[in-house]
């Protein structure tokens, strides 16, 4: 439905892009919704927070791309960013976190923990916020790839 790219340099010489990317792109992809304020709305947030995530990896060079699809009442976000592989671990850890069991109480653990880490409040978050499920995908290396699926049209709140 959508793709965009950046230069992670550009994205990341201001905080405010994470805000206007997330609600610009989910403007653009939520005109033919049942509800199209509220399905930009949930969108936005979501992408918000893995804007942030990528602006948060501090690895400047290289290429931010984004690809928003849609199929089988879900949207698929897949958001690819340059991160340090020593970084990639938290994120894995986090996904891995979001994915099993009892994520709920893992989540509400991390919100009660001032030592939490960010990686982990925010994927358990969308995990549990927008019943999203969530795969990780290393890019040589030196990239990492979120793919994250959410059914917005199905959500009650």
């Amino acid at each position: 439905m959508l793709e965009l790219e950046m230069e992670m340099e550009i994205f990341m010489s201001d905080w405010l892009h994470c805000n206007q990317l997330s609600n610009y792109v989910a403007r653009m992809v939520s005109h033919d919704r049942s509800d199209p304020v509220r399905h930009a709305n949930l969108l936005s947030s979501a992408l918000n927070e893995l804007f942030e995530i990528s602006f948060r990896s501090g690895s400047a060079p290289g290429r931010l791309h984004c690809d928003i699809s849609r199929g089988d009442h879900l949207e698929r976000i897949s958001l690819t960013f340059p991160c340090a592989p020593e970084q990639q671990h938290l994120y894995r850890d986090a996904s891995t976190k979001a994915s099993g069991g009892g994520a709920l109480e893992r989540y509400l653990d991390a919100l009660a923990d001032e030592n939490s880490v960010q990686e982990d409040i925010i994927l358990l978050g969308l995990a549990i916020n927008y019943d999203a499920s969530l795969l990780l995908r290393e890019v040589e290396g030196r990239a990492l790839t979120v793919i994250l699926d959410i059914p917005v049209e199905g959500l009650l709140n």
